[in-house]
């Protein structure tokens, strides 16, 4: 089991002023985090996002972090100017390594934020609580304010953003469903059916409003028409049918994810 370290809190309140980024700061040995901002209005919305700087073999957790990992929050309270502040989440790695499935980023990464400006100045204020692993795990807490120029549109970053974007799950838009239904299993597994061949099985992460309750990866059945995703652990406690399960994978189109009603399950 890894070791839980004391909370390392670190504040950042000024930013440079010609770059549309907060100065790099430390948040665990080694990790550093910054903000960037494309500073580009398009329809009253732009983007933004939380850049992190880790060395090789260190980690931190996806939207749902899996077996071991530690839940990252954010709190947009404090901006001003910003409205509906979204997060959004790059596909994870499905790490293994340490003998439990969690999901995670490795080295750097940018977990962009997409939200509305009012009009007049605007400042983005991300308090953000985060685990940093490696041979142990740290939970960090970091507080980075930038103010937003969109008179000065800042192009790199606004690139960096995209291709964060680019590499994060959206709605399905690909011939045919992505799976026939969903259905619950008696021993509290899921049963995908009639699943798209663009699909890659190992990528299927299946999150539920309990991220206590984790999956296996999918096992199919010998035509492939079925494919089983059984909880970790043993039975689920939770009664599945009725419940809404949130699909996540990979297609050679790049990833997608697809939220299903859990059907109860069929004779």
């Amino acid at each position: 089991m890894l070791r839980i370290l004391a909370v390392i809190a670190v504040t950042s309140l000024a930013a440079p002023a010609f770059a549309a980024a907060t100065d790099w700061q430390e948040i665990a040995p080694g990790v550093k985090a910054r903000l960037i901002s494309s500073d580009t209005l398009v329809d009253g919305v732009t983007l933004a996002g939380l850049e992190l700087d880790m060395p090789a073999g260190t980690n931190t957790y996806w939207r749902t972090p899996g077996e071991t990992g530690i839940p990252t929050e954010f709190d947009f309270s404090a901006s001003s100017g910003v409205v509906d502040p979204m997060v959004h989440w790059p596909y994870p790695q499905i790490d293994r390594s340490r003998g439990y499935m969690d999901y995670a980023y490795y080295g750097p990464v940018v977990l962009p934020f997409e939200f509305g400006a009012e009009a007049g100045p605007a400042v983005l204020d991300v308090a953000v609580t985060l685990g940093i692993c490696s041979d142990i795990c740290v939970p960090a807490t970091a507080k980075l304010t930038l103010p937003l120029d969109f008179a000065t549109p800042d192009a790199a970053q606004a690139i960096r953003l995209d291709q964060a974007m680019a590499t994060t799950p959206i709605l399905w838009d690909q011939p045919g469903k992505p799976f026939g239904s969903v259905e619950a299993g008696l021993d509290g597994s899921l049963h995908l059916l009639s699943p798209n061949a663009a699909i890659d099985p190992q990528s299927v992460i299946a999150a539920l409003d309990d991220p206590a309750i984790l999956f296996e990866a999918p096992q199919k059945s010998p035509d492939g028409a079925l494919w089983t995703l059984r909880p970790l652990g043993g039975a689920a406690e939770k009664e599945l049918e009725g419940s809404s399960v949130q699909l996540t994978f990979e297609t050679p189109e790049g990833p997608y994810a697809v939220t299903y009603l859990i059907a109860p399950s069929q004779p």
